[in-house]
């Protein structure tokens, strides 16, 4: 969960009011937040840092001083801050005067997307400098996937002369000197040495131009996502104009998160002044568009959906009351609930979220506990009985259980399987932003595990035989999500005996015992040898296969013994007995 560090005086500046450190804990339940450290009281307050912790991913607007401080302001009961002056919608555009930004045509297959305000009226201190720095780094590692998605840049705007052009350059030609340099370095040098390079250099490194941040004098402000320049980007304590700027590929995230930092400078006391910016291509709200931003759609829910699943009795002017508390402007007509959620949040997928904030508005403490009015019985499920009587008589037979992680890597579950341009790799699920290539791919099959256990098995007395019952998954375009789940059993015997009537008398052991008329059918899977493996059919569905692996595929596991293995689908099974 994200946990962000808060100065005292400027949060309670910021809030309006003081609480001692017992009272500030309780009321940062509005927030789903709890306090994490207190503070050295031996410091003077400016100098105080409280941490909290924050047990809400789905409201990014909360990770930042003056995030955290509005939810609390409001729900104390202070009025709901109101952003007309400074932020555009499908309806309205705010002026912009010169302040304009163009982007290259040739982004858009590497960082497409951009948004950008300046910031005026007052010098920044040290407090808010470090606050502005925290925010960047919650939003664009947590919100922005380490930066993929969204990255966020500060710039002096009083140097900057416009328009800014956002544009793609070729990385081993330009040059420029980066922040905590002294020296130019090109774009390609500082993804290798720079230490900001070397941290994010992977979201570029394949790109074929790197984006940059000019103005219209051609002074660098930023090499996107990865470092500012040392001149234009180098804010210190004192400024008092500032251009934000975020680039991304997700338009929808970068205009909450454009949103949420303008917000929160506007409550700080800040003047926002929106930029236009020019994409030369359809950003899902237009080629030209003035940011900040308003998009948030209207949510519907009703007083009975409310009062059921609370199990409460609150008139509409209570649940009204509950919303504004929660910075939400609602319109309450008959039955029927219409929210308008402020432009720092994005979160409203579904009328329990509005239900959820009606609660948190009302208070915790305003639902008195009550004794549950059914009596129920926990049970095991039918698969999880069935998956146990599986296992008790495979280790009957001899098997060992083991249990494995659900991810892998391509390696293992494609290349070293030998279905690389088979249909089957077709099936196999990929994560759009995994931590490492270990850990990229949903294992389709249990027989990569197994594999994977056995491979620096070599020294253990043969023979081997190891089992797992588990969950796979992989692609099924009959399912809304895509994808499917099954509960699958997956065993494996390696000795230089294994082969494939060796298993055909292990599969009819445990099919026997299971009560199960089976018959087989000729198949022709990579992962097999040709003519020496065989598909599982009861009742004329196939539920599995079996076989001898191919020696392509033992020789990639580095597998010196002959393996023979099976895997079916128990759930299948399971409804055809």
């Amino acid at each position: 969960m994200p946990k962000i560090d808060v100065n005292e005086k400027l949060f309670f500046t910021l809030l309006g009011k003081k609480f001692d450190y017992e009272t500030f804990e309780e009321k940062l339940t509005c927030a789903k937040a709890e306090l994490d450290e207190k503070p050295d009281n031996s410091l003077p307050e400016d100098e105080r840092i409280i941490k909290i912790e924050l047990n809400d991913t789905n409201r990014p607007d909360l990770w930042s001083t003056a995030g955290l401080a509005r939810q609390m302001r409001t729900h104390e009961g202070g009025k709901s801050p109101e952003y007309p002056q400074f932020m555009s919608s499908e309806e309205k555009t705010c002026d912009c005067g010169n302040r304009v930004v163009t982007v290259d045509p040739e982004l858009k297959d590497i960082r497409p997307f951009m948004t950008a305000f300046v910031i005026s009226g007052k010098p920044i201190d040290e407090p808010m400098l470090l606050d502005i720095i925290q925010t960047q780094e919650k939003l664009c590692w947590n919100f922005g996937r380490k930066r993929r998605s969204i990255s966020m840049g500060v710039y002096r705007s009083a140097k900057i002369t416009w328009p800014v052009h956002y544009s793609a350059v070729d990385p081993d030609k330009t040059s420029f000197v980066p922040l905590a340099c002294e020296e130019e370095m090109t774009c390609r040098r500082i993804l290798s040495d720079h230490p900001k390079g070397k941290e994010y250099g992977w979201i570029l490194k394949d790109a074929p131009k790197f984006p940059l941040l000019t103005d219209d004098k051609s002074e660098v402000m930023s090499m996107a996502p990865i470092i500012n320049s040392a001149t234009l980007g180098a804010v210190k304590v004192g400024d008092s104009d500032l251009l934000v700027e975020m680039t991304g590929t997700d338009m929808p995230s970068l205009l909450l998160a454009t949103n949420i930092v303008a917000c929160d400078f506007a409550d700080a006391g800040y003047t926002i002044l929106p930029v236009k910016i020019e994409h030369p291509y359809e950003t899902g709200f237009g080629k030209t568009i003035t940011t900040p931003y308003y998009f948030q759609k209207s949510t519907e829910t009703t007083i009975t959906a409310v009062n059921k699943l609370l199990g409460s009795r609150l008139s509409s002017g209570e649940i009204k009351t509950a919303l504004e508390k929660m910075g939400i402007a609602a319109e309450i007509s008959g039955e029927k609930i219409t929210i308008q959620p402020p432009a720092y949040r994005n979160d409203f997928l579904h009328e329990v979220d509005i239900i959820e904030d009606v609660m948190i508005g009302c208070g915790i403490t305003a639902f008195p506990p009550e004794k549950p009015r059914d009596f129920t019985i926990g049970r095991l499920s039918p698969v999880t009985l069935f998956s146990r009587k599986v296992k008790s008589l495979l280790v009957g037979l001899g098997y060992q259980e083991m249990i494995f992680n659900y991810l892998g890597s391509k390696k293992d579950y494609v290349e070293r399987m030998n279905i690389s341009g088979s249909s089957l790799e077709d099936k196999v699920i990929e994560i759009s932003n995994p931590m490492t290539e270990n850990y990229q791919f949903v294992r389709p099959s249990i027989l990569p595990s197994l594999l994977s256990a056995e491979a620096p098995s070599g020294n253990a007395v043969y023979p081997h035989k190891i089992f797992e019952i588990g969950k796979i998954a992989f692609r099924c375009d009959e399912e809304d999500t895509g994808t499917r789940t099954r509960q699958m059993a997956g065993f494996l015997l390696a000795d230089t005996e294994a082969n494939y009537n060796v298993m055909a008398s292990q599969i009819s052991s445990l099919l026997y015992y299971l009560g199960a008329e089976y018959c087989v059918k000729e198949s022709d899977d990579p992962r097999f040898i040709h003519g020496r493996q065989a598909e599982l059919m009861v009742k004329n569905k196939s539920i599995g296969i079996f076989g001898e692996l191919h020696p392509a595929v033992l020789e990639n596991w580095a597998i010196g013994v002959p393996c023979s293995a099976a895997e079916f689908d128990l759930e299948i099974l399971m409804t055809l007995l």
